[in-house]
């Protein structure tokens, strides 16, 4: 049976990133996506003008039509438009986590463009998002943000990773991008201390908006199939690359990446 998977998050009207990039991505691995919307934005490769939330009740409203008709495999949470929506969510993904549903938490917190998208009281609500959730994706200054370390390098990476799993039972996926060097690292860090790390050669471009939202969404993917979780973040930093590589070259700024680089879905 396809993967139903469940994208709570901010719309990108500029469609590299948020609700826009999640559909692409899990569309191009096959899945089936649905939506629950937080908040709308205005913004370009250049940055975010402006952001809408939706209302907590109108986004819990989404969450339970799709749930209760559709059913769901797996949730990705990305952007979340206020405090008050991250607070509302926390007992009914519990209550669908609980149910065996993996759920990957982006801790959106900055855009590429630097644009902040997260106030201090969102982020507040973070820490029992991430006590609900499968899996923690964030990058560097999201990893230092929330695990309250200095984040310098692979081991200060791997270091934070840990205290973050350890304090939330959670497993955490630390990204190395925001990092310095030639060679880009993630390390995976299982909720049981388990480590698995990946390097590559960084990819030099200016289209890499929307990254954190794809890779999320394609681990959410892969969960929701069935795959192991090392399985899943594999594929979908594959994907990831790919989609960079073969990015269209849009806007003047930020540009967005291929998503539809392919007729099929993505498997390698």
């Amino acid at each position: 049976m396809i993967a139903r998977v469940l994208a709570i998050a901010g719309s990108d009207s500029g469609g590299g990133a948020g609700i826009q990039a999640d559909l692409k991505t899990i569309t191009m691995l096959g899945g089936f996506a649905m939506t629950a919307i937080t908040a709308l934005t205005a913004q370009n490769t250049l940055g975010v003008t402006q952001v809408m939330p939706v209302p907590a009740e109108m986004v819990l409203a989404q969450i339970d039509a799709v749930v209760s008709d559709i059913g769901v495999d797996a949730i990705k949470i990305g952007m979340i438009g206020d405090g008050a929506t991250a607070e509302a969510l926390i007992a009914p993904l519990d209550r669908i986590g609980r149910g065996g549903v993996p759920i990957v938490f982006d801790p959106v917190m900055i855009a590429t463009s630097g644009a902040v998208l997260a106030d201090p009281t969102t982020i507040a609500a973070f820490a029992r998002l991430m006590d609900v959730a499968t899996l923690v994706t964030p990058n560097v200054p999201e990893l230092a943000t929330l695990s309250g370390l200095a984040v310098a390098d692979e081991a200060g990476l791997e270091d934070a990773a840990y205290r973050l799993a350890e304090r939330h039972a959670v497993a955490v996926l630390a990204k190395g991008g925001h990092l310095s060097g030639d060679t880009l690292t993630d390390i995976l860090v299982a909720a049981d201390g388990a480590v698995t790390s990946w390097s590559d050669q960084r990819i030099e471009t200016r289209h890499s908006h929307g990254t954190g939202c794809t890779l999320s969404s394609a681990i959410a993917c892969g969960l929701g199939d069935g795959m192991a979780l090392a399985d899943a973040v594999a594929r979908a930093r594959a994907y990831v690359r790919a989609a960079m590589l073969a990015a269209p070259g849009l806007g003047a700024g930020h540009g967005p990446m291929g998503h539809g680089h392919g007729l099929l879905p993505f498997t390698g």
